[in-house]
């Protein structure tokens, strides 16, 4: 049991490892980091979240469906508001975004509302 969670962990350590590395040299570079660290940070939380849900998930019991289910409705309202936020944003001009860079930060939101929403859900039920 404990061995999914650790891997899971080194999983988690090492994704964020490379989004810090991509950072650092954006930031060295005088630039905006790659699109491609919004999506290692995803992964990086996706991973640290697994590690915490694993347990609960490898039971296929009625708990772990009714956190599944809850996650993606709460998950639902909140990719509809992301979308909406962006929108608007590029609507008015207050973002300046190329096409890239909006879905993987969009993706990224997705994946982290997903897992963080089941780890929320993990913790009331």
């Amino acid at each position: 049991m404990g061995n999914y969670r650790v891997t899971y962990v080194i999983l988690g350590i090492l994704f964020t490892l490379m989004s810090g590395f991509v950072i650092f040299v954006g930031i060295m570079a005088k630039s905006t980091p790659a699109p491609m660290v919004y999506i290692t940070m995803a992964m990086a939380v996706m991973s640290f979240c697994m590690a915490h849900l694993y347990p609960h998930f490898k039971q296929k019991d009625e708990r772990m469906k009714l956190i599944r289910e809850k996650g993606m409705f709460a998950s639902y309202f909140a990719i509809i508001f992301y979308l909406l936020i962006f929108n608007i944003g590029i609507q008015f001009e207050l973002l300046a975004l190329t096409a890239a860079q909006l879905i993987n930060i969009l993706t990224a939101l997705i994946i982290c509302t997903v897992f963080i929403s089941f780890v929320v859900y993990s913790k009331i039920y």
